[in-house]
Formats: C-alpha cells, structure tokens, sequence
C-alpha cells in the first residue's frame, strides 16, 4: 500500500520547547519514495502556474526547490544567510521569533518582469516567506506563487502573506 506524504513526516512533541510539536523533513528526505513523493506533490500544486525563476532559501528551501527547478526546465536562485554569497547582494532583515535574521540574494539573479516561484519547506509565522518576496519584488520580480511542503496553519504566516498564492502539500492545523 502506498503511503501518504503525511506518514513520511515525524512529528516530535515538547521540540524546541514544550507545548510544540516539531514537523520533522528530514524523514521525507531520507526516505528515497518520501523524497519523490514530497517534490512530485509540491510541483504538482505549482504545475498551472507561469513561471519564470525558482528561488529557495538556505537550506531547506534549496533541497526541493532544486529539483522542481530542473524538472520544469526553469533557473534556481539561492537566497542565503547575510554574508554567504560571493557577488553583490540586496538583502532584507525580519524577525524571528527571538530576535532577527538579515538574508541576501545576487542582485542580478531576478530581472525586472520575470514570474518567481517561492519554496520553502515550511511555513509558520510568515516571517522567512514574507522576507523573500521582498527581495525578489526589490529586483523587479513578479511572485507567481510560494509552494511549501508544510504549513503550520496555528501560526498565521497565510496573514503575514495574504495577496500571495500559497500552495502546502500538507497542513497542519495546530502550532
């Protein structure tokens, strides 16, 4: 019998702290039939849309964004942590849940008009997602759409991003 993409994820209660329950990828990713079915599932939700660009933030969004990248035949750009990238950057700061995060991308990755597809693994506050539609609409992008493999609905990162398209091949109702 077949497994569903939800039975590849781990779930372990009281991480970071208690109360939370941590919605582990990496059992997708070490599970070759999990790996395929998370990519093949995220692609699927994205396949009508128009795009021009794939971009993914470190790291997670660099591990299926790749591959959906290469599989409809379109460029991935990396968004990285400030001060990772050799070339000249923009960047954007925004808030973590205890403190911030400033990341980057090339200036020169995104040009003016192009449709941007946004992948991440997860979304939860919004705040990351948010971040990286900032960079590419600084760079004259347009984004298409945000795919996520998990979204973590308690958290109301939808809000934090209304006016976007947001597909996740799984949500999770709870914090």
């Amino acid at each position: 019998m077949m497994k569903k993409l939800e039975d590849y994820i781990r779930s372990i209660p009281d991480f970071p702290e208690p109360g939370i329950i941590f919605r582990d990828v990496t059992s997708v990713l070490e599970d070759a039939d999990g790996f395929k079915l998370a990519v093949d599932t995220m692609q699927k939700l994205v396949e009508d849309m128009e795009i021009d660009a794939v971009v993914g933030a470190e790291s997670r969004g660099f591990i299926f964004g790749a591959p959906i990248a290469y599989n409809m035949g379109k460029p991935f750009h990396l968004i990285r942590k400030k001060g990772k990238l050799p070339c000249e950057t923009i960047e954007q700061s925004y808030d973590l849940e205890y403190g911030s995060a400033t990341i980057e991308m090339h200036k020169n990755s995104i040009k003016p008009g192009q449709k941007v597809l946004i992948v991440d693994d997860l979304i939860a506050t919004g705040g990351t997602t948010e971040a990286m539609i900032k960079l590419v609409e600084q760079l004259g992008g347009v984004v298409a759409g945000i795919v996520v493999l998990i979204e973590l609905a308690g958290l109301n990162g939808r809000d934090k991003i209304a006016g976007y398209r947001l597909d996740a091949a799984i949500t999770y109702e709870g914090k």
